[in-house]
């Protein structure tokens, strides 16, 4: 929510600064101050930054230029610029605007008078699309609308469920905005309500309506005013149909029209009153429009502000006092705008006059008034004594009031959006948002078999632990009652907890909430949240807490689902890949599966060992490009066919392997080195597939890659051919067979990264092959960071008697080893099972 741009001032406020325009109508041109660049929603789009050039000139056409009071500056605008005049005519504003348009903008504008609300929004479907775009706006600046200009199907917007499911979403004030929607609740935390319905004809969804009425609206919508507001809705969806049926529908432009309405056009000699009784008024007298530019302002109001008339007619105040750009200017401008309720600040001019501001907003814009706090001045002395006490008791602005607890909401909305599992979604949050609540303890509970079981929390005492441990969710406990009902409890101290849930079990604290974590309108757990003190929770600070909580719970359900998956995909890798290794005489055995970093966690690397007699085996080795379900499946399906194969020469295993896969035409291609050894003759066979030829150490330490004949990658050509080559392997021999993730990252020399995996081979005393493993998998991850999967298996030959047959057990196949393959852990690294990944 961005304030909006003065002409020709190069407006920031959270986007960098822009160069100045020059426009039409006299205004000065001048740049935003260097060093104030944007704070919270980043850079404009490129239509935003035209209308700081354009200025208003695409709002409703019908409405009259506003009547400047006597003494304002020439060409500094007060309203709409009338059709075709000033920068409109160059940038192709109302002008080209179609008639059905306007005509859309005189029905928001009616229906917002005939309802009393305060703004009114009006969302389109373009033809061919499915996502909301704003049409028309009434009421508001425009930038304050830019973070919902596009409405995706399904997001988390009143607008997006009112159009998916036909049907009015009402919310009656703040708080239901937060626990239903927590990010526009995180945004506009005002006090509101809202009304959001389809505008449709038959079965034709053209767009939907949002209408918002100020904050002293009663939280339910009266008859008539429902009946209003489908009324308008009604007409807007007529003046649609009619253009469907001519032929030419309509679509939003960009940007939307602004609609704002007529304002009374006073004769001369009411405007000199007006100015008289202005001036005739302790303090001064400041009046800025909907888009928050001065329109007005007196010359006592200029002297306090330490700026001439002319310098403030037509600006934006905080840009032109660079003193008055504050967190706490910008919240309480947003809140008059927003909820049309009278609020006021104190902010300090350099070097030390403290000023107090009083903002009266209504639906044409806001009047302020001015005064001083300094000792002995005649206007501070207007004031009545309780209000200058007021003033006085406000602190300095500083950004660790309710607009820091937002900007550390956003961080953390931010944060969550880039959490993965559960267990790191309650890492951010305690660690995040404790401290920021100022909350003593914080605990998740997450709803599990018929019980709210903790997941996580900090700073909770050992007797509150035990407490929200596991919970029957048939208890009637706090955190019980708000998972079944979605409804938040607060208390301000522990007599009235206790007064509520006499046996709740829990301890003696200062204050407590209990929010609930609602995700896709499904009750996920709750949010336990105790302070050291007793707290009375304003209705700000409930809205707030809610918004987080619904932000927490979204992250939640995505952590769960996203833990879920990696979970399938775990069970996916370990169904493809061997549950165990052959341990034969005379051969000892490891290997290792890492998945990416990225992707779903499982891949297109695999290896087998396989017995193909008493003293003979073979082993493969194979990377399928890819890191997703398609290589998994064509993965397994090549393991598979090396499998059956396996018994015929290297070469032969490999060219028939490549004649099934070019069959197949998966659309990826495999390499693949695979070789047998017969173990009591001490020698190897082996071919490769465009795969890295294997490490060997020798019995006397030494460590070099095997010299292989290179062969086409599998699944390319069917007439492809392999060439097998044969070499010693003599007792105390280590093979290393791996895949190139385990060498390769971007911005490295691989023949490198293979040497220094040899070094590491060549050095290593160990003679058990698990650990040696284990070893490697590490150094790889210390030197770099891994973004492929990783395969590893290694071999070490032995002099025990050739022909002993491998060690029976019960079921029939070969004894697993106990500490055989591995398959990641929940923190990525390698764990021994025999269900191996």
């Amino acid at each position: 929510m961005r304030r909006m741009s003065a002409p020709g001032r190069g407006g920031r406020l959270f986007g960098s600064a822009q160069p100045a325009v020059a426009v039409p109508g006299g205004h000065r041109t001048r740049r935003a101050v260097p060093g104030r660049g944007g704070r919270l929603f980043g850079p404009r789009s490129r239509w935003l930054r035209s209308r700081a050039a354009i200025g208003r000139a695409e709002r409703y056409p019908d409405a009259e230029a506003r009547t400047r009071l006597p003494g304002a500056a020439p060409g500094a605008e007060g309203g709409s610029r009338t059709a075709g005049s000033g920068a409109a005519g160059q940038a192709g504003g109302v002008e080209r605007t179609r008639p059905e348009m306007r005509e859309l903008g005189a029905a928001l504008v009616t229906v917002m008078q005939d309802t009393g609300a305060s703004v009114g929004m009006l969302y389109l479907v373009p033809p061919g699309r499915s996502a909301l775009r704003l049409a028309v706006l009434s009421g508001i600046p425009l930038e304050f609308a830019a973070p919902w200009l596009r409405v995706a199907p399904g997001e988390p917007i009143p607008v997006a469920d009112a159009v998916s499911q036909q049907r009015m979403v009402w919310l009656g004030d703040q708080e239901a905005m937060a626990r239903h929607y927590p990010r526009p609740g995180l945004v506009l935390p005002y006090r509101f309500a809202l009304a959001a319905l389809p505008v449709s004809s038959g079965t034709t969804r053209w767009g939907g309506l949002v209408m918002m009425w100020p904050g002293s609206h009663p939280t339910e919508l009266s008859e008539s005013e429902a009946a209003a507001v489908r009324a308008g809705a009604e007409r807007m969806a007529a003046v649609l149909d009619r253009a469907a049926r001519a032929g030419r529908p309509l679509a939003p432009d960009r940007p939307p029209l602004v609609a704002h309405p007529r304002l009374p056009a006073p004769d001369s000699r009411q405007a000199a009153a007006a100015l008289a009784f202005a001036d005739r008024l302790p303090g001064g007298s400041c009046a800025l429009d909907l888009d928050g530019r001065i329109a007005y302002v007196s010359a006592t109001a200029a002297d306090l502000l330490g700026a001439p008339v002319s310098r403030l007619l037509g600006t934006l105040p905080w840009e032109e006092l660079p003193w008055l750009d504050h967190p706490t200017v910008e919240d309480r401008y947003r809140a008059a705008i927003v909820s049309r309720e009278a609020t006021a600040f104190t902010a300090v001019r350099p070097p030390d006059h403290r000023l107090r501001f009083h903002l009266y907003p209504d639906a044409t814009g806001i009047s302020v008034r001015i005064t001083s706090e300094a000792a002995g001045d005649p206007a501070a002395g207007a004031e009545p004594e309780e209000r200058r006490q007021e003033a006085l008791s406000v602190p300095p602005p500083v950004a660790t009031g309710r607009l820091g607890a937002l900007y550390h909401l956003m961080h953390l909305a931010a944060t969550l959006s880039e959490a993965a599992g559960v267990q790191d979604v309650v890492r951010q949050t305690a660690e995040q948002m404790a401290p920021a609540l100022g909350a003593q303890a914080l605990a998740l509970l997450m709803a599990e078999d018929g019980r709210l079981r903790l997941a996580g929390g900090i700073g909770c005492p050992p007797e509150l632990a035990e407490t929200l441990y596991s919970i029957p969710v048939t208890a009637d406990t706090p955190p019980v009652r708000v998972h079944t009902t979605g409804t938040p409890l607060f208390f301000q101290g522990h007599h009235e907890l206790h007064a509520a849930f006499p046996h709740s079990g829990l301890p003696d604290l200062g204050a407590w909430a209990f929010l609930p974590l609602v995700a896709s309108r499904r009750p996920v757990g709750s949010l336990v949240l105790a302070y050291e003190r007793p707290r009375a929770f304003a209705s700000g600070e409930r809205a707030v807490l809610s918004s987080f909580a619904g932000l927490v719970a979204q992250a939640m359900d995505r952590a769960r689902l996203y833990d879920a998956k990696q979970e399938l995909a775990r069970r996916l890798q370990a169904g493809l890949l061997p549950h165990r290794l052959p341990r034969l005489p005379g051969l000892d055995v490891a290997a290792r599966y890492l998945p990416a970093a990225v992707g779903m966690g499982i891949g297109g690397d695999f290896y087998d060992v396989i017995r193909l007699g008493p003293s003979t085996a073979a082993v493969a080795i194979g990377d399928v490009q890819g890191h997703n379900v398609d290589a998994a499946a064509l993965m397994g399906q090549v393991r598979t066919a090396v499998h059956a194969m396996a018994g015929a020469p290297p070469a032969d295993v490999l060219a028939r392997t490549n004649r099934l896969l070019v069959d197949l035409d998966p659309g990826l291609f495999t390499s693949c080195l695979y070789a047998e050894l017969d173990l009591a003759g001490h020698r190897m066979c082996l071919a490769t597939a465009g795969h890295p030829p294997p490490l060997c150490r020798r019995p006397d330490g030494t460590t070099d890659t095997l010299d292989v004949p290179p062969g086409l990658l599998l699944g390319i050509d069917a007439a492809a051919h392999y060439t097998s080559t044969e070499t010693a392997l003599p007792p105390g021999t280590v093979l290393a067979l791996y895949t190139d993730g385990l060498v390769e990252t971007p911005g490295t020399d691989p023949d490198e990264a293979t040497g220094d995996l040899a070094d590491q081979l060549s050095r290593s005393t160990s003679h058990d092959m698990d650990g040696l493993a284990d070893a490697l998998i590490r150094h790889a991850h210390r030197s770099a960071p891994r973004h492929d999967d990783v395969a590893l298996v290694l071999l070490r030959t032995s002099d025990a008697p050739p022909g002993t047959a491998p060690v029976p057990v019960e079921d029939g196949s070969s004894v697993p080893r106990e500490d055989g393959p591995s398959v990641p852990g929940e923190d990525g690294s390698s764990v021994p099972g025999e269900d191996a990944g």
